[in-house]
């Protein structure tokens, strides 16, 4: 109970997706669940003295399917798959948003890089053009700030309930999709879009292989990044948007809504340790998990799955592991957790989201998706990490894990409705 009222619940009724391994849940869910990994060579800039030349990049994208009438080439990529994303979403649920109270509807939105595109164009013009600043496009200076994605989201779709863009790292859209439930929980809002977007870019690629975070493993691009395997060296950059509608629950059953999943709590932490290393115990991650616990008033025994941050770098994942052992004890020994980055890359702010949607997919389905290439365990990985082939489970509560640069980590966890 609140206030003498009873607590507001929040559900999924909404998905839309634009991904390496899909533009639409249906297609994601075939790839995630088949271990169909996105990794190419990198088609968008030369990588020839690079390190790393391969990604997961979004391909056979057309965004004027989802934007017409207003130049839509002239947003950022990011934007684009943005808007493309949470129409799907918005158009998946069946709803009318111009038929609720405006007042009512919101969009959050989980970023990291949203406007660097811009912001590189416009110094380009700037320098080519000697100094003249009439060169520059005024759109691109309107567009080079990180909340650029809610605004156009919010324009394209007519939301003026609430718009807000939040960054914290890799944990941007999980934390987006947590402060979106908030809105809902507390009364503020009863209909909210939610989730991120992120683009790969030339400069982004080339700052990551200079981190040496990203893999470098010299075998076909598939096979590159092993989460909780011994030979891991890093990750594979991916890019997309994925988006929810939440509702309301009495919202969502009194139109007859379909419903994915509840939302049952979200946690979050910063461990304030190092801008890019994870604390060694692992606290950051323990802290945001035993939050979404508390919120969602779960046991940790009623937890069946974890869609793990599984970044593959040699720091990560001993100490995600340790963190899961920590806040679920014994039980850790008979959850699932797997990490579904090998597949679509890693959607950087995006990730959050499109991983959670994993889990409302799993939820769906009633199936855990696999760990691809994992096969020598690292010994201080030794959890279930379900390898190789998806596994059918009923499962009744999900979680998923992400963490972000600067010590930031964020948890959703999912109920099954």
């Amino acid at each position: 109970m609140n206030n003498g009222f009873p607590e507001r619940r929040v559900v999924i009724t909404g998905m839309g997706v634009i991904s390496p391994s899909g533009h639409d849940p249906k297609t994601l869910w075939g790839n995630v669940r088949g271990g169909v990994s996105a990794a190419a060579p990198v088609s968008r800039f030369d990588t020839s003295k690079l390190p790393v030349k391969i990604a997961a990049e979004v391909r056979n994208f057309d965004v004027a399917q989802y934007i017409k009438g207003r130049k839509p080439g002239r947003y950022d990529l990011t934007i684009q798959y943005a808007v493309a994303a949470a129409s799907m979403a918005v158009q998946d649920t069946g709803l009318d948003l111009s038929g609720l109270d405006p007042d009512r509807v919101g969009i959050v939105e989980g970023t990291t890089i949203s406007g660097t595109e811009s912001i590189l164009k416009t110094r380009d013009s700037y320098l080519a053009s000697d100094g003249n600043f009439r060169a520059l496009h005024p759109y691109n200076l309107v567009a080079a700030y990180c909340g650029e994605g809610s605004s156009t989201i919010s324009l394209h779709l007519g939301i003026q309930g609430h718009a807000i863009t939040y960054c914290s790292g890799c944990a941007s859209s999980t934390a987006a999709i947590g402060y979106a439930a908030n809105l809902i929980q507390s009364d503020d809002l009863d209909v909210v879009v939610a989730g991120g977007a992120d683009e790969t870019m030339e400069m982004l690629h080339i700052g990551f292989c200079r981190l040496r975070v990203m893999t470098e493993q010299p075998c076909q691009p598939v096979e590159s990044m092993r989460p909780f395997d011994r030979t891991r060296d890093g990750f594979l950059l991916g890019e997309g948007a994925a988006f929810f509608v939440l509702e309301e629950l009495s919202h969502a059953l009194g139109r007859g809504a379909r419903i994915y999943a509840e939302v049952a709590g979200h946690g979050q932490s910063c461990e304030a340790y190092h801008p890019t290393d994870p604390h060694p115990d692992g606290i950051g991650y323990s802290r945001a998990m035993g939050k979404a616990l508390r919120r969602a008033r779960l046991l940790p025994t009623e937890v069946d799955y974890i869609n793990a941050h599984g970044s593959a770098t040699p720091l990560n994942d001993p100490v995600e592991t340790r963190a899961i052992k920590t806040v679920f004890g014994d039980h850790a020994k008979r959850l699932a957790v797997s990490a579904t980055k090998p597949v679509t890359g890693h959607l950087m702010g995006a990730s959050g989201a499109l991983e959670t949607m994993i889990c409302a997919l799993a939820i769906w389905h009633q199936e855990i998706p696999p760990t691809i290439n994992l096969h020598e365990p690292d010994p201080g990985c030794d959890l279930d990490y379900v390898p190789g082939e998806a596994r059918s489970y009923p499962i009744r509560v999900g979680l998923n894990l992400s963490a972000g640069f600067g010590g930031r980590y964020a948890c959703v966890a999912l109920k099954k409705f």
